[in-house]
């Protein structure tokens, strides 16, 4: 029996619409019994003659002082860092991000995964579509979407990318997913990408929103196998006061047997760890549990084939920041700078003329949505702002510019939306 063959019987005892789920590919990858399993074999070990990973011959890098000298952690913290990671991520590390993923869950939350370490959370996002993509497979997205859903699902994949507006009448459409699969076989196993906050319409659901989205998903369930991957990208950065912060993955995770939700997750955004691309993948099973184990394997696979192993460096950063003592704090306080940007940005678009722009609803993440009037093409207004108005902005078809507030000052916000409005009623005057 082959490695992959002895993953199918844990996942599809746990869940049947798990294993209905996967790929191709999914089901046939498997993390095998190579260097670095067999180097994990050696770890502590008088004479260890696995890895290749050049060191003091005592388990010590050998480092350059030049790099050495730049990482401010304790010496045993910096070694760690200079070294090749567990292909699954620094067992610390994983520990410590579950702990903040459930901090104030309460002790009757779902079953969560050890996360999974991934390089960056759009690594994450390609590894669950390498896991429930595959040829011609539906992906539900509410649209207007990040545009590199399209290259990790569809063009790496040859999944199908299926918008449904993510608004209707000015808001939130908590039905757009069941809207996207309407037109799917009834049975026929389905992916739907829930990002929320969401980029670019940074929006979070009010408690009723929420709930509507959830029994959306859970009655999509009853007709077909269904992953949810909760691109929790922006995680906790929702400023409005009443709307309910934590991942949408908590209120799904054990409430169906044919909805599988999958948390992906990181340092990016919820730390303001841009450069460090560490993220996380999360399954809905215990830790050690064999469902998880197998996924991990499989996970690993993946990891191992395309980037080798996680950043050791970048994880020994986070794991410092989530030992903090303060780092509750520290986040909040970048979380109130932020909010102090969409309150500014709220005021200001409130007195845009309606004719020319309409904004859509945001209280959440990094980016606010304005739609144009339907004359209007927004890849000639990005242009003319940039040209005219020393204003850079994202044009999304077929009608959308992209405001990233969390990069521009809060006093300076104002002045940003009259050049938009006054940009965009130069174009209007040309006809």
């Amino acid at each position: 029996m082959s490695d992959s063959d002895q993953l199918r019987e844990p996942i599809a005892a746990a869940s049947p619409a798990l294993w209905a789920a996967l790929s191709p590919l999914g089901r046939r990858v498997a993390f095998p019994p190579d260097i670095p399993f067999q180097a994990a074999q050696a770890r502590g070990k008088r004479f260890n003659g696995t890895i290749g990973q050049v060191t003091d011959g005592g388990g010590r890098p050998l480092a350059l002082a030049a790099i050495e000298e730049a990482l401010a952690l304790a010496p045993e913290a910096r070694d760690r860092a200079l070294l090749y990671s567990p292909v699954q991520g620094i067992p610390e590390v994983r520990a410590a991000w579950r702990r903040w993923q459930r901090r104030g869950l309460g002790d009757d939350a779902p079953a969560s995964s050890l996360p999974l370490v991934t390089v960056g959370l759009t690594h994450g996002l390609a590894v669950a579509a390498d896991l429930f993509g595959g040829e011609g497979k539906a992906i539900a997205v509410p649209a207007p979407y990040w545009g590199n859903y399209r290259q990790t699902f569809a063009a790496r994949t040859g999944a199908r990318v299926l918008p449904a507006p993510a608004y209707r009448d000015g808001a939130y459409n908590p039905q757009a997913v069941c809207e996207a699969l309407a037109g799917e076989p009834p049975g026929e196993p389905a992916v739907a990408i829930v990002n929320l906050p969401s980029n670019p319409g940074g929006y979070m659901p009010t408690a009723g929103e929420r709930q509507a989205l959830c029994a959306a998903l859970l009655a999509e369930a009853e007709r077909r196998p269904l992953v949810v991957l909760c691109d929790d990208a922006y995680a906790g950065l929702v400023y409005e006061p009443g709307v309910p912060a934590r991942s949408v993955f908590w209120d799904l995770a054990g409430r169906h047997p044919g909805l599988v939700p999958v948390k992906i997750d990181g340092g990016t955004k919820e730390f303001s760890f841009f450069g460090g691309r560490v993220g996380f993948l999360t399954f809905p099973f215990a830790p050690g549990s064999e469902v998880a184990e197998a996924l991990e394997s499989k996970v690993k696979c993946l990891v191992r084939s395309v980037v080798g192993s996680p950043v050791a460096t970048s994880q020994m950063l986070l794991l410092r920041a989530l030992e903090a003592a303060d780092v509750e704090e520290q986040v909040a306080a970048v979380r109130r700078r932020l909010e102090r940007r969409c309150r500014v940005l709220t005021a200001a678009l409130a007195g845009v003329d309606r004719a020319l722009l309409r904004p859509l609803p945001f209280n959440a993440g990094c980016f606010a949505l304005v739609e144009l009037a339907p004359r209007l093409d927004p890849e000639a207004a990005r242009r003319h702002l940039l040209a005219e108005h020393d204003t850079g902005l994202i044009a999304i078809a077929p009608s959308y510019l992209r405001i990233a507030f969390c990069s521009v000052k809060a006093d300076d916000l104002p002045a940003l939306v009259a050049n938009l409005e006054r940009g965009v009623r130069e174009l209007a005057a040309r006809g």
